[in-house]
């Protein structure tokens, strides 16, 4: 078996030192340019280090195992994948023929100013108040943003809750549906985390075909204050503020244009056009 292993800011190949140890894998270093030259691929870092690699495992196709070293590790979490030894477990599973490789739906956001381009992600798309929130914890030195840098980038917006005013229009099958009201934020989520653990979208499934919509409203700065610690165990959904829903595709249009971040990263702005891509990626899991 051979294996094709990226890393991320702050990695090398040394950490792979357990896995090589009785290993009968070759592991090539970097992404190789064909499909024919690896079996699998193992990824040290985070969601933004896989985020950028999206286009190319797409194109690959290769099955991915997710190493959890990074700043952010929601699509890890996602996956069951919390530490080092869980990848360690799930490698030596696929390794010896145990555990198959399992397709997994990635969002697709494609700009209105630029529709030819499609940008893929893997955990949670946003605007809004999340978006304030990525670009100032993307600011932070490295190691604070992996000790709570999302929390704390969140704090100055709790004292005064900004509202903008968007235009959602989802659709199912043959159907359609629209909102338009001030809005807090509105989360498009493949899986169930962001911000390095906030449950943003408890129902989420990564493999139904389908993106879940939260959008929180208008709300003011206490019952914010009150909300913000429920998202990290997915009780703010009891809130009237919030509305949760599941789509296909999904419009968001806003009177100035809004930064769309996705896996902490920024995208575009709006309008875009957000939907999935069904089973686009394999991935190695427990």
């Amino acid at each position: 078996m051979r294996a094709g292993v990226i890393f991320g800011l702050g990695t090398s190949l040394a950490e792979l030192t357990l896995f090589r140890d009785g290993s009968a894998t070759e592991w090539i270093e970097g992404v190789p340019a064909t499909a024919n030259e690896a079996n699998a691929i193992v990824l040290l870092g985070g969601d933004g280090t896989i985020h950028r690699h999206l286009p190319i495992l797409v194109r690959l196709g290769l099955p991915l195992l997710v190493v959890p070293a990074g700043s952010g590790n929601d699509f890890a979490r996602a996956l069951k994948i919390r530490s080092f030894r869980d990848s360690l477990r799930a490698w030596r599973s696929f390794e010896a023929g145990k555990t198959k490789p399992r397709p997994i739906d990635l969002g697709v956001i494609v700009s209105t100013l630029s529709p030819n381009k499609l940008q893929y992600f893997c955990c949670v798309a946003g605007c809004g108040l999340d978006s304030i929130v990525a670009r100032r914890a993307n600011r932070m030195p490295r190691w604070i943003r992996g000790r709570g840098g999302y929390a704390l980038g969140l704090l100055p917006a709790l004292f005064r809750p900004p509202k903008f005013p968007m235009r959602i229009t989802q659709f199912n099958g043959s159907g359609q549906t629209e909102s338009h009201q001030p809005t807090l934020l509105t989360a498009f989520a493949n899986t169930q985390f962001y911000g390095d653990g906030m449950r943003i979208a408890p129902q989420a499934d990564p493999s139904d075909g389908q993106l879940d919509v939260c959008r929180i409203g208008s709300i003011n700065r206490f019952k914010l204050f009150c909300m913000f610690p429920t998202v990290y165990f997915g009780r703010h959904l009891a809130l009237n503020e919030v509305e949760y829903t599941k789509s296909e595709r999904i419009r968001v249009e806003t009177e100035t244009p809004l930064d769309i971040y996705a896996d902490g990263e920024y995208v575009c702005q709006t309008p875009a056009e957000i939907s999935v891509a069904a089973g686009a990626l394999r991935v190695i899991a427990p």
